[in-house]
Formats: C-alpha cells, structure tokens, sequence
C-alpha cells in the first residue's frame, strides 16, 4: 500500500512539473476568418503536424504539453506564417495585414527581435534596388549610382552577417543557435566551412556542436574539405537534411497570405 501511495504521489508531482504551451492569437485581417491553421514541427527529418485550429472571429489558439523546447511553424495550407517556440507559458501572437509578432515568453520574445531586425535589413536591400531603378529613371550617371549602391549593400550585408553570427553565439545553448545555423545554411548546397562558420564553430558550445543538424553539417562540410583537398574521393556530400526553411526571410504577409487563397 505504501508503495502504491508513494506511485501516486510521484506521478502527481511529474505532472505538475510538466509544462504546457498556450498560443494565443488574433488576426485584423477579415480575409483569414475561417482558414484553418496548422502547427507543425520538425521530427525525424519529417515535417509532422501537431494540432490545427481554425481563425474564427479573428481569434485562434494551439495548447499542448511541452516534454522538450523545440521549434515550430503556424501554417495556412502549404505556406509558413511565422515560427514560433513551443515553450512553457502563455504565447502571444499577433496578424495585421503588414507584419506578425510573437511574444509573452523568453525565447519567443529573443526570435522575434532577431526576426524583427533581419526583416528591417532586408528591406533596406530592396530599397537598394528602388534606388538604382529610380536613378535609371531620372538619367543618373549609373556607374556612379552603382558603385555608391554597391557601398551600401556591402555595408548592410555585414550588419546581416553580424546580425546572424552574434545571435547564434548568444544562443548556443537553447534551441535558437542551432535553428537560425540551420536557416542560414540550408540554402548551401554543398556544406562548406565558411569563416563565419568557422569563428562560430571555435566558441561553440558542446551543447551546439551536438545538435543533430549541426554536426551532420560539420560532417559534411568536414568530408567535402577533405575531397577538395584531395584526401577523400566520390562526389562533394549534400548538405543535411533539408527542412525546408530555407535561409532567414520575412514570411509573406497576411495580405499576400489572404490573397493567394482567394485565388
């Protein structure tokens, strides 16, 4: 009987200890009422859907149990709306027709700042391109708007480089280093190890290095080397398993989202 009793209680205290994710959101954009939403997560080296819910009213919601910190992304059909933590707490996120927000816990609230800031240094690279097709346009000496234009974009690539490499260092031990290492290089086609990589690699933690997506692309990145060094032969090795992220980006917004599902 004892030991019985001390069963119970034991479970008892596990399932209070167990956290839980509660998403929170609402939408202004009148054309999302009635799609439906999916939360998805990557899970061996499948992309697996974990529940779905419906915008009614502008307002919808995803609850689960959180047994490990992970990635997720909200889904409309076949497109990505935005990613998001799946973490103990209460988990806001917000649909105007511009932009999308996420926030209420810890590491939601550090991706959407780094999402946030990437998306701003984007945008100034394509006003780059307004610029050069404006000075066209107006007759401008285009050698000289280029090399000035050219300027600008190298100096807003390395905020971007230095945007991705700080974070990823800053985050080493939960689960955004790897996931934006893996966003940053999963356009690559063959691995390789680029310097930023490299400097990355020289302070990683254990913690990052054992990531599985991280060491499959230092394994491969390491045999490619070896190869181009003439020290391995076959074919240079493809990158790790594609996720389908692709490299940081703003996902489209709710507009574009609406639109394309009204087609």
């Amino acid at each position: 009987m004892i030991k019985l009793l001390y069963c119970f209680f034991a479970s008892i205290v596990l399932a209070s200890c167990a956290g839980s994710y509660n998403i929170e959101g609402s939408s202004n954009v009148s054309m999302l009422d009635g799609h439906k939403l999916y939360l998805k997560v990557l899970k061996d080296d499948a992309i697996k859907n974990i529940d779905s819910c419906d915008i009614v009213h502008g307002k919808f919601s995803f609850v689960g149990n959180v047994d490990t910190t992970r990635v997720a992304n909200v889904y409309m059909d076949d497109d990505i709306i935005m990613p998001v933590v799946l973490e103990d707490g209460d988990i806001v996120v917000k649909i105007d027709n511009t932009q999308h927000t996420i926030g209420g816990t810890p590491l939601n609230d550090k991706l959407y700042e780094f999402l946030k800031t990437f998306s701003q240094l984007q945008n100034d690279k394509i006003e780059l391109v307004h610029k050069q097709n404006q000075a066209y346009m107006n007759g401008s000496d285009m050698d000289a708007v280029n090399r000035s234009l050219m300027e600008q974009d190298a100096i807003i690539s390395g905020k971007m480089d230095n945007l991705i490499t700080t974070f990823i260092e800053s985050n080493f031990d939960n689960v955004l280093g790897p996931y934006i290492f893996q966003m940053a290089t999963a356009d690559y086609k063959y691995p390789m190890f680029e310097p930023w990589i490299e400097a990355i690699l020289s302070k990683a933690t254990d913690k990052f290095k054992n990531d599985k997506y991280v060491k499959e692309y230092v394994s491969a990145a390491q045999r490619n080397q070896d190869i181009m060094n003439g020290m391995a032969d076959n074919e240079p090795q493809m990158s790790a398993p594609d996720t389908g992220k692709g490299s940081p980006t703003a996902p489209p917004t709710p507009s574009e989202l609406a639109s394309d599902s009204i087609k």
